[in-house]
């Protein structure tokens, strides 16, 4: 599966930010798929991930309560809503895939987006 991600750019803290994922190639459907991301001089960190039915959902705690992630298996797209915006969701965010159960590891994730910049300024 190939994945592109979009939707990235540069907000005021305690805005909102809507990332999307557009996924082509084999099923999309059969994919569980996360959002990481990876701010300068950082290790890539797990963000959220949802299963291939949207039955399950998995955030990290820095970002519960604020982000939203959603996906659309007719469309091939996965979401990420980013509300409440804060000058530490600096990174640039990827989306990835892999089959099975969520998993937070980005080492189980085999496939990835090129990464989208989000910037928060205060």
């Amino acid at each position: 599966v190939q994945l592109q991600a979009s939707g990235g750019g540069l907000v005021q803290a305690g805005g909102s930010l809507r990332l999307s994922c557009a996924a082509s190639g084999r099923t999309f459907s059969g994919y569980t798929m996360g959002w990481f991301r990876q701010a300068p001089g950082k290790e890539r960190e797990f963000v959220a991930a949802i299963t291939w039915d949207s039955g399950d959902t998995y955030y990290a705690n820095s970002v519960k309560g604020r982000f939203t992630i959603s996906r659309d298996n007719a469309k091939y797209t996965v979401d990420l809503q980013m509300n409440s915006l804060k000058p530490e969701d600096t990174a640039v965010y990827y989306c990835a895939a892999r089959v099975g159960f969520i998993k937070t590891s980005k080492d189980v994730y085999p496939y990835w987006g090129q990464g989208t910049l989000v910037t928060v300024s205060s």
